[in-house]
C-alpha cells in the first residue's frame, strides 16, 4: 500500500523550484538500461482503462492520445491534485528510469518509497505531448516503489500516456494457481453461500459476480449478499498472493429464490410508483388534496417534516395554511384521506428534510428527540413509515471517518441509531425509504469524505454508511437522479443528466455495488432490485434533469430487460426493479400526469 503523502500546498513557485532541484540532483544516477531490464509499469498506455492504477479524479479517453487508443485524463479540483499511482515490485539497490508523456499545465511524474531520495519531474506547460524522465536508485531493502502522476490545484485537466519504469524486476515469485472446487451452498432470496478448495501459496481470494470483482476474503468461503430475488448469478474466484492474482476458477451459477411474500417487503406491489405530495407548503405547481391523488401512486411521501433548528432533532409537520394553499382540506379530512389510501393498499409516509430542512443529530439528546418527535407525527396521522430526505449539510463525515461499514461521525451514528429504534418500535410493516442526492451516494465511487489526504468535501458519499447499516430494514432507496453534476459510473466515464444513460449508470451502481473511493477491498455491496426505484423530476419545472417518456422507457428497458440500452453496459438484468420515484405528485398534475401515465403504460 502506498502510504506516502502528497506535497503540502506551498506557494507554487517555491515548490516548483524545489522539485526541479531534486530532479536535477538525481541525474547523476542516470544510466542506460541493461539488457536484463524490463518495463515494470502495468498498463502504462492506459489501453486497459485504469487497470493497475489508483486515481482520485482520473478516467481514460480516446483523444488526445500519444499512441494506442487510450490515454489518461485527470482533473484537479479543490484540494485534490488528481493523483494517479501504482505500486511496482522492484529490486533493492538497483537503478530505475521512470518516463512518460504528458500534456497540460503543471503536470508531474514521480516516484515515492524509493528507500533513497524520492524523485519528481514536471512541466510548466505542455500544449502537445512532452516526455518527462527521471531516475532513482532503490534502497538496500526496498522491494516496492510507487510511481505517480498528478496535476496542480485549479490549473485544469492534464493528460498522460506511455508511462514506463525500466529496470530490473523484483523477486515477485509467481501468482498462485486458480482455485478449484467452487460450489454454491445455501441460497436465499438475497444471498448465495460459496466455498472452494484452498490453493497453495495463496494469501487471499478475490470473489467475482457476473465478471465484476466484488470482494476480497482471506478464507475459502464467502456469502454474497444484497442480491435480487429470482435472479441468476455467475460466480468465480481467483487466488491472490504478493505476485498477483491467478486466473479465475470455473464458473458456478446460482439462482436466488423468490421473495418470502409476493410483492416484496412492507406490502409494496412488485412495481411501485412513488411521489412526493406538497403537504406543508405551496409553490407554482398548485396545491393537491391527498384525496385527489390518483390510485396509480403506491407510496405517497408527505413533504415535509422539518426541524425547529438544525441540531434540535425536534421534527414538526405543519400542514399548509389555507391562506397559502387555497382549497386545503381540514385535519379531519386529511386524516380520513390517509385511511382511505391505506385501505386501497397505498403507503403514506412522512418525509423528513428537503432542501430547507437541515437535520444534524449531533448529540444523543437530539437523536432521542428525533425519535420521539417523529413517532408523534406517525402516531397522530396513522402513517405507514418514514422517508429520509436529508440534503445540504445534514450529513457529512469527520476527517477520521474513512470506513463506511464502521462510521464514527456523530450525525451518522445517531441517525442510524434513531432509524433502528423507529424500525424496532413499529415492527416489520414499517416502511423506511431514503431519497439522497447522487453527491451523497454514487459520488462515493470516486470520493469518500475528506479523502486520504484531506481537502475533499466531507459530504461526499456520506449517505453510504446509513444505507449500509439499514440495508436489511430499508424498503426503498430512490436516489435523486436530478439536480446533479456529472458522476463517474462503473465504466469510469462521467455521465450527465438529460438522457436514459444517466439513470442506467446511476442505478447499475446501486444494483452492482462499487468500491468506495476506488478501493477494491472496500466494496459497497449491491442492494436488492426490489429495494431500488429511480428518482426523476416529473416536469421541466420540477428540477434539472427532466427526461422525456421515451428516455424513461429506455432506462427501464435496459435495466429490466437489457434491451434498448445506450452507451453504458450494465452489469446485470433486474426485472424485479421496484419502480420510479418523482418530485412531485403536484408537479405531475401540473404537467398533465405525464410521469404517471409513463409508469402505468410500462408496468400496467
Amino acid at each position: 500500500m502506498d502510504r506516502s503523502r502528497p506535497l503540502a500546498r506551498r506557494p507554487l513557485v517555491a515548490l516548483l523550484t524545489a522539485t526541479a532541484l531534486a530532479a536535477t540532483g538525481m541525474t547523476a544516477f542516470a544510466s542506460a538500461a541493461r539488457a536484463a531490464d524490463a518495463d515494470l509499469a502495468r498498463n502504462g498506455g492506459f489501453e486497459a482503462g485504469l487497470d493497475g492504477w489508483s486515481c482520485t479524479a482520473g478516467t481514460t479517453v480516446n483523444s488526445p492520445v500519444r499512441s494506442g487508443s487510450s490515454a489518461l485524463k485527470a482533473t484537479p479540483a479543490g484540494a485534490d491534485n488528481a493523483r494517479c499511482s501504482q505500486t511496482v515490485t522492484v529490486k533493492p539497490d538497483s537503478q530505475y528510469t521512470l518516463s512518460g508523456h504528458v500534456r497540460g499545465s503543471y503536470v508531474y511524474l514521480g516516484a515515492s518509497g524509493t528507500g533513497t531520495t524520492d524523485v519528481s519531474t514536471w512541466t510548466q506547460s505542455a500544449p502537445d505531448w512532452q516526455q518527462l524522465t527521471t531516475t532513482f536508485r532503490t534502497g538496500p531493502s526496498t522491494t516496492r516503489v510507487t510511481i505517480h502522476t498528478h496535476g496542480w490545484y485549479g490549473t485544469g485537466a492534464y493528460h498522460a500516456d506511455d508511462i514506463t519504469l525500466v529496470g530490473p524486476g523484483g523477486e515477485t515469485g509467481r501468482p498462485p494457481a486458480p482455485p478449484t472446487g467452487l460450489k454454491a451452498g445455501t441460497v436465499t432470496s438475497t444471498s448465495v453461500a460459496l466455498s472452494w478448495s484452498p490453493v497453495a501459496d495463496a494469501t487471499g481470494y478475490a470473489v467475482y459476480r457476473d465478471g465484476t470483482r466484488i470482494r476480497a476474503v482471506s478464507g475459502t468461503s464467502a456469502t454474497v449478499t444484497g442480491l435480487s430475488p429470482s435472479t441468476a448469478y455467475a460466480f468465480q474466484v481467483a487466488a491472490v498472493n504478493g505476485a498477483g492474482e491467478s486466473a479465475r476458477s470455473a464458473t458456478v451459477t446460482a439462482t436466488t429464490t423468490a421473495p418470502d411474500s409476493g410483492g416484496g417487503d412492507s406490502g409494496l406491489p412488485p412495481h411501485a410508483l412513488v411521489g412526493y405530495l406538497h403537504a406543508s407548503f405551496a409553490n407554482g405547481s398548485g396545491y393537491t388534496r391527498l384525496a385527489d391523488v390518483p390510485d396509480s401512486w403506491d407510496v405517497i411521501d408527505l413533504a415535509f417534516g422539518e426541524p425547529t433548528s438544525a441540531t434540535s432533532g425536534d421534527i414538526r409537520f405543519d400542514r399548509c395554511p389555507a391562506s397559502e394553499c387555497p382549497g386545503v382540506e381540514s385535519d379531519a379530512e386529511f386524516k380520513a384521506a390517509i385511511k382511505a389510501k391505506q385501505a386501497a393498499g397505498k403507503k403514506v409516509l412522512i418525509s423528513i428534510g428537503g432542501a430547507n430542512g437541515q437535520v444534524q443529530l449531533t448529540t444523543t439528546a437530539a437523536r432521542d428527540t428525533f425519535v420521539s418527535s417523529v413517532s408523534k407525527i406517525i402516531d397522530e396521522y396513522g402513517l405507514d413509515g418514514l422517508d429520509i430526505d436529508f440534503e445540504g449539510h445534514s450529513l457529512s463525515l469527520n476527517a477520521d471517518d474513512t470506513d463506511f461499514k464502521n462510521p464514527k461521525t456523530p450525525v451518522i451514528v445517531n441517525l442510524i441509531s434513531a432509524l433502528k429504534t423507529l424500525k424496532a418500535k413499529y415492527g416489520d410493516d414499517f416502511v423506511l425509504t431514503m431519497a439522497p442526492e447522487t453527491f451523497f451516494v454514487q459520488l462515493g465511487y470516486q470520493y469518500y469524505g475528506t479523502g486520504k489526504w484531506g481537502g475533499q468535501d466531507p459530504r461526499a458519499g456520506a449517505y453510504l454508511p446509513v444505507i449500509h447499516a439499514m440495508r436489511d430494514d430499508l424498503s426503498l432507496l430512490h436516489v435523486q437522479d436530478y439536480n446533479s453534476g456529472p458522476i463517474m459510473g462503473l465504466d469510469n466515464q462521467y455521465h450527465s443528466m438529460g438522457g436514459a444513460d444517466f439513470h442506467i449508470a446511476m442505478t447499475d451502481m446501486l444494483l452492482t455495488g462499487f468500491p468506495v473511493a476506488g478501493d477494491a477491498d472496500n466494496v459497497f455491496p449491491p442492494l436488492r432490485a426490489d429495494q431500488v426505484a429511480i428518482g426523476m423530476p416529473a416536469t421541466t419545472n420540477a428540477g434539472n434533469g427532466y427526461v422525456s417518456p421515451a428516455e424513461v422507457t429506455k432506462a427501464l428497458d435496459c435495466l429490466t430487460k437489457r434491451t434498448n440500452c445506450g452507451s453504458y453496459a450494465t452489469h446485470g438484468t433486474w426485472p424485479a426493479l421496484r419502480g420510479l420515484m418523482t418530485w412531485s405528485i403536484n408537479w405531475d398534475r401540473f404537467g398533465g400526469w405525464e410521469f404517471q401515465r409513463t409508469f402505468d403504460g410500462y408496468f400496467g
